[in-house]
């Protein structure tokens, strides 16, 4: 069964991803594995204690389906270390999606990883604050959530359009479906029949 990664740290923003790891999980065709830069418990944003199933040191793109970076204030204190951007990059490489939203956008565009892409974050002048040499502006969207070829970026406030991009480049639901999906959890309309 192939693997989504979440990263896990102290302070990650945790309803950032909470609907995109709840549909993957009820696919029943991936496996959720969380992520830590150690072994230790990190606690989120919301107070959830988490015990990360693997380190970044044991995480490759092998038999990976997705790699998933909640945001949270790290990103914004200091650049991605380079376990993590070694991690990253290699899924980048190996073809492997990389899901950023929020704070973890700036973490991608430190990494290079939107360059010639089309991109979102929370505004653009948050990515040219915290990202040195921001450079493609142009390929800034001002959309919630943005995918392009297998990078998907989300603002903040784009955590259901994120996980709309993750169920549709992982083929979770039919067509149908995901209209059904986006109906009930963007616009509360439930199902008349």
């Amino acid at each position: 069964m192939a693997c989504v990664y979440v990263l896990v740290f102290d302070g990650y923003a945790d309803w950032e991803p909470a609907l995109a790891m709840c549909e993957v999980k009820k696919s029943g065709r991936f496996e959720v594995r969380t992520v830590g830069f150690g072994p230790e418990v990190v606690t989120s944003m919301g107070g959830l204690r988490v015990t990360p199933d693997l380190t970044l040191a044991e995480v490759t793109p092998d038999g990976a389906a997705l790699l998933i970076l909640p945001g949270g204030d790290m990103w914004e204190r200091e650049p991605p270390g380079a376990e993590l951007t070694k991690v990253v990059k290699a899924f980048d490489a190996a073809r492997v999606p990389v899901a950023a939203i929020c704070g973890a956008t700036v973490g991608v565009g430190q990494m290079g990883l939107m360059k010639g892409r089309r991109h979102t974050s929370n505004s653009k002048a948050y990515l040219s604050a915290l990202v040195p040499g921001y450079q493609d502006e142009s390929r800034y969207s001002d959309e919630w959530a943005v995918r392009d070829g297998h990078l998907i970026t989300a603002s903040g406030i784009g955590s259901v359009e994120f996980a709309r991009e993750i169920i549709q480049l992982l083929g979770i639901y039919s067509e149908a479906d995901q209209k059904l999906w986006w109906d009930i959890f963007k616009h509360g309309r439930m199902p008349t029949e």
